[in-house]
């Protein structure tokens, strides 16, 4: 067992794997719908190396590197929640993983949106996307990790 015995290292590992799944299909999502933004050339000088080392779609490391990014945020996530369930209040799972989910969006993604508008130059359209898929996210993965871990 691990983390005091209230979840088996099993269990976390696979929780952590739903949730990056589920996170890069809605960010696959996402990018198709603003494929637009990612093909403008007024913004091709701010996008990473790692994602666009030349101009066209970006590479099959690219894949790798976000799904190894987002594996990390899963077991993040993960463990938090792990740490926080008992002090989501009371109600069923689907509530306790949705009030998670919102307590991360509002202080992870809300607010690094908010910094992106004040320190990168990007359109505000791509960036209030990418904060409805970091809700997305954030919520259901909420309710899987709250229903996976019990």
């Amino acid at each position: 067992m691990c983390f005091k015995d209230k979840i088996t290292w099993g269990r976390f590992l696979g929780t952590a794997v739903a949730y990056t799944a589920l996170a890069y299909v809605v960010h696959t999502l996402g990018a198709i719908l603003t494929m637009g933004y990612y093909q403008m050339p007024e913004y091709f000088s701010v996008w990473s190396k790692i994602m666009m080392p030349q101009a066209g779609p970006p590479p099959m490391s690219f894949t790798l590197y976000s799904l190894l990014f987002g594996l990390i945020t899963a077991l993040i996530f993960t463990y938090i929640y792990i740490l926080l369930k008992d002090n989501l209040g009371s109600g069923t799972l689907v509530q306790k993983g949705l009030r998670y989910g919102s307590i991360v969006f509002a202080i992870g993604a809300l607010s690094g949106m908010l910094m992106t508008i004040l320190l990168i130059n990007l359109p505000l359209g791509l960036i209030v996307e990418w904060a409805i898929e970091m809700l997305v996210i954030n919520l259901l993965g909420g309710i899987m990790v709250a229903k996976m871990v019990k």
